[in-house]
């Protein structure tokens, strides 16, 4: 007995494998000739069954194919199979490729076998429908579940190519991406809102930016960009906030604050010229209708916060950043030469002046909310110890930074974007949980 259970089990492992090594896209299975056979693996969408005719509407990461089991065509217990799956469960189905002006994409597969390979149960904590009425808490706290929607799996493709697209701009500038540490010894960015982590017998923290090493880095490798997580503690509750985001950090030797912006510009211009290009079926499926390769609109800041309403000497409120991009509409709004007391200690202060009230610092708005902060840094290491001194901070916990510029350090510039945020202003998302695939707030730390 034990014997011909072994054999069995064998037999069905061997057809698994068998129909892994066969298996093809839904994608693929479009493009194929009316009548071959395929084999199709992904997840039960929808289930209909109208007499003699069952309806399989099988997803996977490429698409969708509408699966038919007919009878008699179709074996009668794999035409009872059909009946019995859940939505969501994983399968492998062969069948024929068979052109049909009804199905959707002019295709459709007459089913021939089923194999189950793992049930979902019935019930469903959430639904994963394309109109999911299910709130957005809800949807975090079964986020693995909510990935299986093709509008959720849409945002992270869009996301996936903003990054790519990042990468291959800054490749082509001749840009080294870095891997700098983010577990540092103290605040990159001036203030408190640091993670404390417990690094041995030393007190460190979790990296708010990688500022600091960008920066050292510029300084002999020239242009270096790196995208990668930060953490700011900030007890935040807004829709544009979490506490972990990715950020692609940029700094190159031999920039100002006007030629720092420039690079900025382009580079936003090369992602979503790449977005609306490769992407146009996600962005339909997102409702992104007026996306449009954005121009720079550069501004100095004391005309940008008259414009915006607001008064010289303080930042622009999360309302005046939006009342200024709905003048300039799907632009890039530079608000520049900022007051020297509400940029970090690292922005040059212009005329390299420590007292200089007007700094090379810069904001930049896109879809009415800042989307990244830069400038030219301070690269003399006197300046820099005077201007961390006129912040609060002591210059001793910035020591290796301060003494990297004793040795031959160029002017030089940069700026960051969050991944997350741009990614929900170009998908067009209420909220920025939405772009983060696991987010970490005040509250969620699971899953």
């Amino acid at each position: 007995m034990v014997k011909t259970k072994e054999v069995k089990e064998n037999k069905e492992s061997k057809r698994v494998s068998e129909s892994f090594e066969a298996r093809v896209l839904v994608s693929e299975a479009f493009k194929t000739q009316a009548g071959k056979e395929v084999v199709l693996g992904g997840w039960v969408h929808d289930i209909r069954a109208l007499g003699k005719i069952k309806f399989l509407i099988l997803r996977d990461i490429s698409g969708r194919m509408q699966c038919v089991g007919f009878k008699p065509d179709t074996p009668e217990e794999v035409f009872e199979k059909i009946s019995k799956l859940t939505r969501e469960s994983v399968v492998l189905v062969k069948g024929i490729v068979k052109d049909s002006k009804q199905a959707p994409g002019g295709k459709e597969m007459g089913i021939k076998d089923i194999e189950l390979l793992n049930a979902a149960e019935e019930m469903l904590p959430i639904d994963v429908s394309d109109f999911s009425k299910t709130e957005l808490p809800k949807r975090l706290d079964y986020r693995f579940l909510d990935m299986h929607r093709e509008r959720t799996q849409a945002i992270f493709k869009v996301q996936n190519e903003i990054a790519q697209a990042f990468r291959v701009f800054f490749y082509n500038e001749k840009f080294m991406e870095i891997q700098p540490p983010y577990v540092i010894s103290a605040a990159s960015e001036g203030g408190t809102e640091l993670f404390p982590v417990q690094y041995f017998e030393q007190k460190g923290f979790l990296a708010q930016s990688p500022q600091l090493y960008k920066q050292m880095l510029a300084c002999s490798i020239e242009k270096a960009f790196t995208l990668g997580p930060a953490w700011r503690a900030e007890k935040h509750n807004t829709t544009r906030h979490i506490n972990e985001i990715r950020m692609v950090d940029v700094e190159a030797a031999f920039y100002n604050q006007s030629s720092i912006m420039k690079l900025l510009e382009e580079s936003v211009k090369f992602v979503v010229k790449n977005v609306l290009e490769k992407c146009k079926k996600e962005l339909e499926l997102l409702g992104v209708k007026n996306l449009k390769i954005p121009n720079g609109v550069y501004l100095h800041y004391e005309d940008a916060i008259k414009q915006a309403g607001g008064k010289i000497g303080e930042d622009f409120t999360p309302e005046q950043e939006k009342k200024l991009c709905e003048l300039y509409p799907g632009d890039i709004v530079f608000t520049h030469s900022w007051p020297s007391k509400i940029k970090p200690f690292y922005i040059m202060p212009t005329g390299e002046d420590a007292k200089a009230k007007e700094s090379q610092g810069f904001d930049a708005l896109y879809g009415g909310v800042e989307i990244s902060s830069g400038g030219q840094r301070i690269h003399l290491a006197d300046l820099l110890a005077e201007r961390i001194k006129a912040k609060g901070l002591n210059p001793k916990n910035f020591q290796s930074y301060i003494d990297s510029f004793k040795f031959g350090a160029p002017p030089h510039a940069g700026w960051a974007i969050g991944l997350e945020r741009i990614t929900q202003i170009i998908c067009g998302l209420d909220n920025i949980k939405e772009a983060t695939m696991f987010p970490r707030d005040r509250e969620r730390l699971v899953p």
